[in-house]
């Protein structure tokens, strides 16, 4: 099954919105150049179908890169004391 463009940007607003919350609550920054090179905002009605499908892995990818080095940098080593 394949998303509608207005799925594809609701989706986009959403995690645009996950961004935003997971920013504000670890205080650290996802990286999303690869977002940002693309111009497409939540708001960009005007662009394609594809390009909100792009713009939406690439945040995706952001978010779930930071998360997985945050999670990363939380592991505590198993050595005994």
């Amino acid at each position: 099954m394949t998303m509608k463009k207005q799925e594809l940007i609701h989706l986009h607003g959403l995690l645009a919105q996950v961004q935003n919350h997971y920013e504000e609550q670890t205080g650290d920054t996802v990286d999303h150049d690869r977002y940002t090179d693309l111009g497409v905002q939540p708001t960009s009605i005007h662009k394609s179908k594809t390009d909100h499908k792009d713009a939406v892995f690439a945040l995706a990818k952001g978010i779930t890169s930071e998360m997985s080095e945050q999670e990363e940098a939380e592991v505590v080593s198993a050595a005994a004391d």
